[in-house]
């Protein structure tokens, strides 16, 4: 009788150990990441480059979803893309973190808005420092020395994207609720964005008017390489990271699908082939 106690209490143990199966709407979940994405590209492509250059010289130019192209260039506007999306992740993060009533899909939008904003801006630093290709390429062309600042970029941008992966996997868990040996759960909610994003980079990049190698010189290369780490953050959250707010799944909402349906449609067949914008 005594064995058969003790069993049954380690079996309650053991019960209690192991997350509750939750299931996340695949279609929400897509979407979510969809919209995400988008504003993720309109804020480093319009509100770091088009804008930019239109406030500190230029007097029209092109926007498009893989680039901002006009005759006025300054390090200026090379350098604003990737830091509108670091100032736009951290928005995301303070709204994330004071979002103590809102819904779990609401929740996990601000994850993952922060999170490919964050991914943006720090892996364009390595990348960039790594290929000397792309904004920051621009930015450091002509500079004296110029092997220090290519080595500044690569090790500035694995530093910050190493802690940038480190925060979004710590932001999953307490503020949208994921355990953190749910590895099944992680799998689709950090997969499902990230394959979500490179196929929306692809498609928005396709009808592009500066011709379709950009695409694999910089739409395919930022969404693959720059959110790789949606691939791997889940093997760097800290022990005992635990879930500060509610555990629920992540429900069908057809408002959110309704929303990326219009979003992306918008994102691929206008801002695709690019739009003339002037001051």
């Amino acid at each position: 009788m005594t064995a058969k106690n003790g069993q049954d209490e380690n079996a309650v143990e053991t019960a209690n150990r192991q997350p509750a199966q939750r299931s996340d709407d695949l279609l929400t979940v897509c979407a979510v990441s969809l919209v995400a994405g988008v504003l993720a590209d309109v804020v480093h492509e319009g509100l770091g480059h088009a804008a930019t250059a239109l406030l500190t010289g230029a007097k029209s130019g092109v926007l498009s979803t893989v680039a901002w192209s006009s005759e006025f260039d300054s390090r200026m506007v090379a350098a604003c893309g990737t830091l509108a999306n670091l100032a736009a992740a951290v928005i995301f993060s303070l709204l994330l973190c004071s979002a103590n009533g809102a819904s779990v899909r609401l929740r996990f939008f601000l994850l993952i808005s922060a999170s490919f904003n964050v991914f943006n801006g720090t892996g364009y630093l390595l990348f960039s420092g790594v290929t000397n290709f792309g904004d920051w390429a621009a930015v450091i062309a002509g500079m004296p020395v110029h092997w220090f600042w290519r080595t500044l970029l690569v090790v500035a941008g694995a530093t910050s994207y190493y802690a940038a992966a480190l925060a979004v996997g710590i932001g999953l868990v307490r503020y949208v609720g994921v355990c953190r040996n749910d590895a099944r759960r992680l799998r689709r909610l950090l997969f499902v964005p990230y394959f979500t994003a490179l196929l929306l980079a692809v498609l928005g990049g396709l009808s592009n008017p500066l011709g379709v190698q950009l695409v694999w010189q910089s739409a395919l290369p930022g969404s693959a390489g720059a959110h790789s780490g949606l691939l791997w953050l889940r093997y760097s959250i800290p022990r005992g990271t635990v879930p500060a707010r509610s555990a629920d799944a992540i429900g069908r909402s057809y408002g959110w699908i309704g929303l990326a349906a219009v979003l992306s449609m918008v994102f691929i067949l206008v801002l695709g082939p690019g739009i003339r914008l002037e001051r």
